[in-house]
């Protein structure tokens, strides 16, 4: 089967996160040149903040660079009864609407700041009320015509193999693939890909370093200081995900929705012109586009 490869990038690639002091924040101007000039014609938006506010100044930033929205990363609560996470759902979807975004992407955060955490599991009630919400958040998304999505993530609810497989057997709620996310919380990111390509509504290609990942297990370094010191994410191809098996077996079973780029960073200062994320930005990219070379010569899949 031939598909064609939609590409897309994020801001987090540049450091860029809805995470209080997570380092220096690039001005969108810097990030979506950079990012035009690595050939990207699609991007997620941001975190609030990056992006002007209001939803037709969004769109008209994005269309300055020639860029498309993909959707956003939204962190919400879902598990407590006492919490509704449709007023900050619904203020998003307002900027889908003049961006043309198609994907929502969300994450069930604990409510605490930042992502080096621990928490208890949840009891029934409050995994009910998670699925729950979800329900809710897909309603409503899909009344105005955008595909909604989970990301399992690091120091959130939903962030190992177990609480993956709840969201599985519990629900049919779609999900954003992270394959370094799923890595980290102990799925098997090519085995995911090849058994639940059905529920996958949009995939964030993310390599990960094995010994960085252990390192963190270990407690021998924060969640932080490895993302600070490119010790966790890596490069596309310089880690240890098999990102040309998931991109392969996906395509082959003809799936069409992004591959958005990215590779969480943390960036302490200001660099040059030229320098900085672009230059992993650019490894990345271009190894994704030589795996979509061979697999289009081989007639599986067009750019």
């Amino acid at each position: 089967m031939t598909t064609t490869a939609m590409i897309a990038t994020a801001p987090i690639s540049w450091g860029i996160s809805e995470v209080a002091e997570w380092g220096f924040q690039f001005t969108p101007d810097r990030v979506l040149t950079e990012m035009k000039s690595l050939g990207f014609t699609a991007t997620e938006m941001g975190p609030d903040g990056f992006l002007p506010e209001a939803p037709t100044d969004k769109a008209a930033k994005l269309r300055e660079y020639g860029m498309t929205a993909v959707g956003t990363f939204v962190p919400v609560i879902l598990h407590r009864a006492d919490v509704d996470p449709l007023p900050r759902i619904e203020r998003e979807l307002a900027d889908y609407a003049a961006a043309g975004a198609e994907v929502l992407i969300v994450a069930a955060i604990t409510g605490i700041d930042g992502y080096d955490q621990t928490r208890e599991p949840l009891t029934d009630a409050e995994w009910s009320i998670l699925f729950g919400n979800l329900e809710r958040i897909r309603d409503v998304a899909s009344a105005q015509g955008i595909t909604s999505a989970l990301h399992p993530h690091v120091g959130t609810i939903v962030e190992t193999a177990e609480d993956v497989q709840q969201v599985l057997d519990h629900s049919t709620f779609s999900f954003c693939f992270d394959t370094g996310h799923l890595m980290i919380g102990g799925v098997d990111p090519v085995a995911f890909a090849a058994e639940h390509a059905d529920r996958i509504a949009v995939t964030h290609l993310k390599d990960v370093s094995t010994e960085g990942m252990l390192r963190v297990k270990r407690g021998e370094k924060s969640y932080f200081d490895s993302i600070v010191d490119d010790e966790l994410y890596r490069p596309l191809g310089q880690g240890d995900v098999d990102i040309r098996s998931i991109v392969a077996s996906l395509l082959g079973v003809g799936y069409t929705g992004w591959f958005v780029l990215e590779q969480d960073k943390v960036v302490l200062t200001e660099p040059a012109a030229g320098r900085g994320p672009i230059e992993d930005a650019r490894a990345s990219v271009t190894y994704l586009r030589g795996i979509l070379d061979d697999l289009s010569a081989d007639g599986e899949a067009t750019v």
